[in-house]
């Protein structure tokens, strides 16, 4: 699975949770300024390429759902983060979070409790 531009991945989030929809239903979603709706109806299309949505026809109308979970993108992404930025190190992600102080100390004790949890 390829990384999705910034819109690609916009209209993937509203597709989760929507979990289907027309490119109207998305196009509700959309925050301002919304794209036009032959635009967005051009993205959804190449998703649909891409292989991350399909579709069911109504005549000339498509619903839209993803082919890909949340979840799946979401890990394919992370690992990508990962190794670009943090040289596959979790203690170097944490870490920038903590010095860019975007973690609290209540959210850095939740870490170290998920982290004694799963040491079994």
């Amino acid at each position: 699975m390829e990384k999705l531009t910034n819109k690609e991945e916009e209209i993937m989030c509203i597709l989760w949770k929507l979990e289907k929809g027309f490119v109207n239903d998305i196009l509700e979603h959309m925050p301002e300024p919304k794209p036009h709706y032959n635009t967005l109806s051009t993205l959804v299309r190449i998703l649909e390429e891409k292989g991350v949505v399909s579709y069911k026809a109504y005549g000339k109308s498509h619903q839209y759902y993803p082919l890909v979970k949340k979840e799946d993108y979401r890990k394919m992404f992370m690992e990508e983060t990962m190794e670009k930025y943090f040289d596959n190190s979790f203690s170097n992600l944490v870490s920038f979070f903590v010095k860019d102080k975007k973690l609290s100390k209540t959210e850095l004790d939740e870490l170290m409790e998920i982290i004694e949890k799963n040491k079994k």
